[in-house]
């Protein structure tokens, strides 16, 4: 997000990059796409991450989730018990659906990572063995690309494969970058400015560059990236963190609640085996999120991946579902980032065809977008030939500079310019001119509208004067004010940031919809703003591309860097988009809050559907001795036998079924807190009670069939 100035052409002077304009679809493909089917619960990836999950039953693994952990421990006493005494089935069958309740948690988490590994397995192809020609004391010397060291200079020329993350200290080139981010089109990397950049294994077209290398062997942005992908980089977030310790107690609870059973059922005559025990203790713990929450964390940064965003952390994907600030650059994010010329506006004693002919000829000699939609409107509106510099003989064409912030032409007498509205003014006054009362309230009436004027002026024999206004638009996107209308029904406030004047920024901001703006804004204005919603206990969010950049990305809380920035900005934020779209901020706070309503979702799920296992398991216990108790057997089940059984197995059972939720994420829709919350009890929590109470009958009615079981 680079700062823009008040000067009204500066964008004129930039050449714009041969790359699809921002919000446009990519041409080419994400590192995501293609290479992760379409299913999310496939019979081959079951296949493929079947492995894994029975490698992740070492005790060392499971002892991260203290649920699961439990459940395994269970399932070796149970093991060692129907050892023991081989011809109990009860007991062996039991071992069997306990193993089986492991097993799947382990598959829905090895099969999210599956995915990631199949997208890192693409990304290892881009790492090369480069041979770098690294420069030293002016001469050039030939190295393998591991002996690079930060601070090394290499020169890359067209075919050459760049040997390591890095930024331009001289040149222009064309890099396909389509190694990393699947877009197929080429992108132009440059010294001085924002788009200096580049990365290790993308390959040089084009021309020629020198780079100096900021990475060492090993740390590169494609290392991280698949150390990312895969999730062995991956820790846990607060949030899961925090949800793991109320799993952990809650099982604890269980666990003394258990514990003190055999006692109370010796004293009343009854006899509670070890399976029995361990039977009713994971049924009562909430084994389905604990399975499940390992896997929705991984599927969280996978569908970021899916969308070419690459989160340097699980607690960046988090802390943007709660995000309650979003900073939006004005240029390319919320505009298109061209602006065009709409109209000619001519002053008093001047005609619109006037300022068209001397507008286009002003502007013969300007290729930026602005400058061509000047030439194009003259055309399309008045019918004026496009002429070109050699028809022209003689002319002098005047470039636009910083410092004169005007551009033009002298031919035939004649003297035309075009420019920022002071620079302009000031132009005529220097040369005796004249300036028509109402040429500053045109160019007011513009600014209010939120557009940029540029004044016309000419010198000829009638003198120096102003002739008009052109009057340049920023277009706003389509669908942005309703996206901004959904941000605010989620209850996050957006604030637009660009380097326009106050009057311009006013208007943009109403015609998009956004709720506040900074206009005029520095790098400075950028962090003191983040530091204010911050003091307040929002959650911050913004973009970035540049180095001036680097200091607001590190101190919002979502930091969003664009690929094609510099190392410097991407190093600061937290979050790095491949296809460098500013717009993508608003998906990433969407997948964020997807991850926490998933997670939300699927606790209530879990803890709800464990008051249906009361009623199966507690009646069958003690029915024997308390008849009482029986009038809790509302399932109507068989026996203690079967409904102990159906109980385990409806509980290995619905973290498969609900594996490909975790994994999709439960839909993300705009609305209120207390709405969000009261649909997810009624869907999620209703739904928690009434699904156990139809599956354990199903699965009782089954049990049933078998001989021995009444």
């Amino acid at each position: 997000m680079t700062t823009r100035t008040e000067n009204p052409e500066d964008s004129m002077s930039t050449a714009t990059p041969a790359r699809a304009p921002h919000g446009e679809a990519p041409t080419g493909r994400g590192p995501a796409e293609g290479r992760v089917g379409a299913g999310l619960f496939e019979p081959g990836r079951l296949v493929r991450s079947l492995p894994q999950a029975v490698r992740k039953l070492d005790p060392r693994v499971m002892v991260t989730s203290p649920v699961m952990f439990v459940v395994w421990v269970g399932s070796l006493l149970t093991t060692a018990f129907s050892c023991a005494h081989p011809g109990d089935w009860f007991g062996w069958t039991i071992s069997a659906w306990l193993w089986l309740t492991v097993l799947f948690a382990n598959l829905a988490e090895a099969v999210a990572e599956g995915r990631g590994k199949a997208q890192a397995d693409t990304l290892r192809k881009a790492k090369t063995d480069t041979v770098a020609r690294r420069q030293v004391d002016g001469r050039e010397e030939r190295v393998p690309g591991t002996a690079l060291g930060i601070g090394d200079l290499v020169v890359c020329e067209a075919g050459d494969v760049i040997p390591g993350d890095g930024d331009v200290v001289e040149g222009v080139a064309s890099v396909d970058e389509s190694a990393i981010t699947g877009e197929s089109a080429p992108v132009i990397r440059e010294s001085g400015g924002d788009r200096s950049a580049v990365t290790g294994g993308t390959k040089v077209l084009s021309d020629r560059i020198v780079v100096k290398i900021t990475t060492r062997p090993g740390e590169t942005f494609i290392d991280r990236m698949i150390s990312l992908v895969e999730g062995a980089a991956r820790q846990k977030t607060p949030n899961e963190i925090a949800l793991n310790i109320l799993l952990a107690s809650l099982t604890v609870v269980f666990l003394l609640a258990c514990a003190t059973l055999p006692p109370l059922a010796g004293y009343a005559g009854a006899h509670l085996s070890m399976v029995v025990l361990v039977a009713l203790l994971v049924c009562l713990i909430p084994t389905t999120i604990g399975a499940l929450l390992s896997a929705i964390g991984i599927a969280g940064m996978d569908r970021l991946v899916q969308r070419n965003v690459l989160a340097m952390s699980g607690r960046a994907v988090e802390a943007a579902g709660d995000v309650s600030t979003l900073l939006l650059d004005k240029t390319g994010t919320i505009t298109l980032g061209n602006r065009r010329a709409a109209r000619f506006v001519p002053v008093r004693g001047a005609t619109e065809a006037e300022v068209a002919d001397a507008a286009q000829l002003s502007s013969l000699a300007d290729e930026t977008p602005e400058g061509r939609s000047v030439v194009v409107l003259a055309k399309e509106r008045h019918g004026l030939r496009e002429r070109h510099e050699g028809e022209l003989t003689g002319a002098r064409w005047i470039a636009f500079t910083a410092q004169t912030r005007m551009s033009g032409v002298d031919v035939d007498g004649r003297e035309v310019r075009k420019g920022a509205t002071a620079s302009v003014l000031a132009w005529v006054a220097e040369r005796g001119g004249t300036v028509a009362e109402d040429a500053a309230a045109v160019a007011d009436r513009i600014s209010e509208a939120g557009g940029t004027p540029l004044l016309v002026a000419v010198h000829d024999e009638r003198g120096a004067r102003i002739l008009g206004v052109i009057h340049l638009k920023d277009v706003v996107k389509d669908g942005m004010r309703e996206r901004f209308g959904e941000l605010r029904r989620m209850g996050i406030r957006t604030v637009m940031i660009t380097g326009d004047n106050p009057l311009t920024a006013k208007a943009i901001a109403e015609e998009a919809g956004v709720d506040d703006f900074l206009a005029e804004a520095t790098p400075e204005d950028k962090m003191a703003l983040i530091k204010r919603e911050q003091a307040g206990g929002k959650l911050v969010a913004m973009t970035g591309d540049g180095t001036n950049d680097a200091p607001a990305l590190a101190q919002a809380d979502v930091g969003v860097a664009m690929n094609t920035g510099t190392s410097a900005a991407k190093e600061a934020g937290n979050m790095v988009d491949l296809d460098s779209d500013p717009t993508k901020l608003i998906e990433i706070v969407e997948i964020g809050k997807q991850l926490l309503i998933t997670r939300g979702a699927l606790t209530t799920f879990s803890i709800a559907n464990d008051v249906a296992k009361y009623f199966a398991i507690i009646p069958a216990l003690f029915a024997a001795v308390y008849p009482g108790l029986d009038k809790l057997n509302v399932m109507h089940l068989t026996s203690p036998s079967s409904a102990i059984l159906s109980a385990v197995v409806f509980n290995a059972l619905i973290i498969v079924a609900l594996v490909p939720l975790s994994l999709k994420g439960v839909r993300y829709r705009p609305m209120s807190a207390d709405r969000m919350l009261r649909r997810n009890l009624a869907l999620y929590g209703v739904g928690g009670l009434i699904a156990p109470f139809v599956g354990i009958k199903i699965i009782d009615l089954l049990v049933s069939l078998i001989p021995g079981i009444g």
